[in-house]
């Protein structure tokens, strides 16, 4: 069948933009070999975040007792937490897909993988379809790395933990990104042991020194073992049964009851039949596009997660916006100079938009810098929940917000402060001058900013 327009995966960018130029006349194939919805509703951001939920409900009950309120013996029912979480996976799911179901005659919607037979031709479940315009919404899955060893072990990725009933005695984390700390945390909360193993020096090692030490600092004192800076030379089955064990490149080991590898992503290109299709990809398999999102193929137009750099929910949900714009020939920003903020959702967040210390040192920009640890925040403190701290980098010319990073309670919320001065391009003074309700998080943000000279 001839379509206008070809959108392959129905993730956070492939169903928006579908569903919206099917409602603006064209005649739309949306395909999905999966489920509608992409990673993040099915187990990305819903999933996890439903889960993390329940293990700080239970962290929050052990620690009742330093506010005065005193509880028994906290158990947590894993089997219980799996089901609240498939329930709303569910919920999500199936509100995407009445979404694309609901969408009216013009557009089409099909179940099977999509891989190209042909420059703008597909083909799906047998059928070859073609259009005008492909937009590719493939998405990634986890990296499995190639350490000796691994493919003889049981081990577990972020979808596969989520689906577990029994607590393990001792996870194992390889990996100590996004990822691979929000699960960390969450099942030493659960009870488990946990042990993470980084090759870097620093867990969240993309961020300065100084907000990676601050939550190596509260998983240090909820008791998890951080082997940082070593790598893992070989995994093997341990000595008691369906143990596994990890030899790093120090000479040590670790040995535990499950692994978690969490070390990255990779782009859904492999059986996509890019060579036919003409879409260039680079040395991971990312998908090549320039600032439009166009491919190498004419008519061809890639989203999401598969063109590799920030891998977010909700910079994908933006890619199909601007997408749909350029589609629509009307102006839009390009992509790369979008500001892109994000959060780690452990428990102080993480959180960050534009450049952080390091990125504005090697690339010799001028900055004015404050900090503020977060046990300032009064608000923090009658809480108890002072873990953190807070930076800021100014533009000493003209004092606009060149990034900011917090790691604090509800870090990926405050963020969003600093990210509505840069997107209007409005010099900090503005946070100083402005009253903030007392008290709060949001005034501990004002604090940060008159840490400067020119604003004490």
């Amino acid at each position: 069948m001839r379509f206008d327009v070809i959108v392959v995966g129905a993730g956070q960018a492939g169903t928006p933009l579908a569903t919206t130029l099917a409602d603006e006349g064209k005649r739309v194939l949306l395909v999905e070999r999966a489920h509608v919805g992409g990673t993040c509703v099915n187990t990305g951001c819903t999933p996890t975040k439903t889960m993390l939920a329940s293990a700080r409900a239970a962290h929050v009950a052990r620690r009742a007792g330093r506010l005065g309120v005193r509880t028994g013996e906290v158990r947590v029912d894993l089997s219980a937490v799996v089901d609240r979480k498939d329930e709303i996976v569910r919920q999500w799911r199936e509100g995407s897909r009445s979404r694309v179901e609901d969408a009216g005659e013009n557009l089409t919607f099909m179940e099977g993988h999509a891989r190209f037979v042909e420059e703008r031709a597909l083909e799906v479940a047998g059928e070859r379809h073609s259009a005008e315009t492909v937009v590719l919404n493939v998405g990634g899955r986890p990296v499995r790395p190639s350490v000796p060893g691994l493919d003889e072990v049981h081990a577990l990725d972020n979808a596969s933990i989520m689906e577990l009933r029994e607590l393990p005695d001792h996870l194992l984390v390889m990996g100590g990104g996004y990822i691979g700390c929000e699960f960390a945390q969450m099942f030493r909360r659960f009870g488990a042991r946990v042990t993470i193993v980084q090759r870097a020096d620093h867990l969240l090692n993309r961020e300065d020194a100084d907000i990676s030490e601050a939550i190596e600092d509260v998983f240090r004192q909820e008791g998890i073992e951080l082997r940082t800076g070593v790598d893992v030379r070989r995994v093997s089955n341990g000595a008691a049964e369906g143990s596994v064990r990890l030899l790093l490149d120090d000479g040590s080991d670790v040995v535990g009851s499950h692994l978690l590898v969490a070390v990255g992503r990779r782009p859904n290109t492999e059986d996509l039949g890019c060579e036919r299709g003409g879409v260039e990809l680079d040395d991971r398999g990312f998908i090549v596009v320039d600032e439009g999102y166009r491919t190498s193929a004419e008519g061809v137009y890639a989203v999401g997660d598969v063109i590799g750099g920030p891998q977010f929910t909700h910079t994908s949900w933006d890619d199909h916006r601007l997408l749909y714009d350029i589609l629509g020939g009307r102006e839009a920003t390009p992509r790369s100079e979008r500001l892109i903020p994000y959060a780690v959702f452990t428990d102080p967040q993480v959180a960050r938009v534009g450049v952080s210390e390091r990125e504005a040192a090697q690339r010799g920009i001028p900055y004015e810098l404050a900090t503020l640890p977060f046990e300032s925040v009064a608000r923090a403190i009658e809480i108890d929940e002072p873990a953190g701290v807070m930076k800021v980098l100014l533009d000493p010319a003209t004092e606009r917000v060149l990034g900011a990073a917090i790691v604090g309670a509800e870090a990926g919320e405050l963020i969003h402060i600093f990210v509505v001065l840069m997107q209007a391009n409005a010099p900090a003074r503005a946070i100083v001058d402005v009253q903030h309700i007392h008290p709060s998080f949001a005034e501990g943000v004002q604090s940060l900013v008159m840490q400067l000279d020119r604003y004490a």
